[in-house]
């Protein structure tokens, strides 16, 4: 079975399609809505204000309906136009952009599922603008992959009990669903879209990495928790499990966030030279809008931008061509390989720039633009910690490993 198959999910019966038309890629109600969510997205990341406003306006705008068919009630959106908008949405606030990965990810499951019924239901709740977290990884013994100590039951009374705990549940305190990945009896793995507000469901906000503060990527607590036939799907064997496109979307949906915080840093830096009414003591011009070389560390800082933004649209490329390919729920395997290295080649590159790019803000700032008050370590902050849902040298090896001796990559969703 594919991983993009994996989550043919169930979910509660079909619920009503929103009344209104989803914002469109590009278009100006969009540009709208991300310089609303822009505004005090400094202030949020330092005073720890969680966007939960700012996830109700994308909620209402339809913007997790990107990549739904028109036909169906989403804007038809193309993964290079949905990609193109998540560094715009980045940009504007990195925190809201992250928030949403699961729940693309479970789109993304949806489009591609073979069952037509658990297709319907996947959609419904999507176009009824719900949000979808996720329950997958774990902090246990067992190596990060598709083993889990969460466990999925019958229930002698109908349908299953979920049990454990989940951590990197990023998006989920702000979602109305989660999608739980666990382990069942027999030896397979299995789950359920659930809604966050059942009995026994308990989503904690206890993330305390240095960067991404607000994405509330902590601890999912499931104590007993019914789960329906409808809710349930069977994903088999671990060692069955294909990861087709969803695995390189997941990983280059960081890449996204990485471009638009360099977009990010580019405006702070322009905004920061243009305010400034003196320059270094020993500089070469009184002013820094006049220093030649302060304006070329900022022409640098827009340089790296656009070339991240560059690198993560001409992957999305290669991701749409592995959904075009799909037949049967799984893209062919010449299409998904080829998503996979550029998902993998895109990180390896963009992530030898991006720490550097976030830090040369200071460059153009001085020591006053250390001040805890101006908050601009966070684009450094943000970046380091989005790189490290992956290490950055297992990808090079990976590709290496590929180019000289032809190997295969990794089965799994973290490649």
């Amino acid at each position: 079975m594919s991983l993009d198959t994996a989550a043919a999910t169930s979910t509660r019966s079909p619920v009503p399609t929103s009344a209104t038309s989803p914002v469109r890629p590009g278009s100006p109600e969009l540009r709208a809505l991300l310089d609303r969510i822009s505004v005090g997205a400094d202030l949020r990341d330092r005073d720890r204000v969680p966007p939960f406003e700012q996830i109700a306006w994308a909620k209402a705008a339809g913007l997790g309906r990107l990549r739904v068919p028109v036909a169906e009630g989403g804007a038809g959106a193309t993964l290079r136009e949905l990609f193109a908008t998540l560094v715009e949405l980045a940009e504007a606030d990195s925190n809201v952009a992250h928030i949403l990965r699961t729940h693309y990810w479970f789109v993304e499951q949806q489009l591609v599922a073979v069952d037509p019924e658990a297709r319907a239901r996947g959609i419904a709740l999507v176009t009824a603008d719900q949000l979808v977290g996720n329950g997958f990884s774990e902090q246990s013994k067992h190596a990060v992959g598709l083993t889990f100590d969460t466990t999925i039951t019958p229930d002698p009374a109908g349908g299953h009990r979920l049990n454990g705990e989940k951590f990197y549940s990023t998006g989920t305190l702000y979602s109305d669903y989660t999608q739980i990945w666990a382990a069942v009896p027999d030896g397979t793995i299995a789950g359920a879209v659930i809604p966050i507000s059942r009995d026994g469901v308990t989503v904690e906000d206890d993330w305390d990495g240095f960067g991404q503060r607000l994405t509330a990527t902590g601890t999912t607590r499931l104590d007993d928790v019914h789960v329906t036939d409808e809710e349930f799907f069977d994903l088999g064997r671990p060692e069955e499990l294909d990861p087709g496109y969803n695995g390189a979307f997941l990983q280059l949906y960081l890449q996204a966030v990485t471009a638009g915080i360099l977009r990010s840093v580019r405006n702070d830096a322009v905004a920061w030279v243009q305010k400034r009414s003196r320059n270094f003591g020993h500089a070469g011009a009184s002013t820094a809008a006049g220093d030649r070389q302060v304006l070329q560390v900022v022409g640098e800082i827009s340089a790296d931008a656009f070339a991240a933004e560059a690198i993560v649209l001409a992957a999305a490329d290669k991701l749409q061509e592995a959904y075009e390919s799909v037949v049967d729920g799984a893209p062919t395997p010449g299409a998904a390989h080829a998503a996979q290295l550029a998902a993998a080649q895109a990180k390896v590159a963009v992530d030898r720039f991006s720490y550097a790019t976030a830090a040369r803000l200071f460059d153009v700032g001085g020591a006053s633009a250390t001040q805890k008050v101006h908050n601009l370590d966070r684009h450094w902050r943000n970046i380091r910690t989005a790189s490290t849902h992956n290490p950055t040298f297992l990808k090079a090896s990976a590709i290496g490993d590929h180019e000289v001796n032809g190997a295969s990559f990794p089965t799994n969703a973290y490649f």
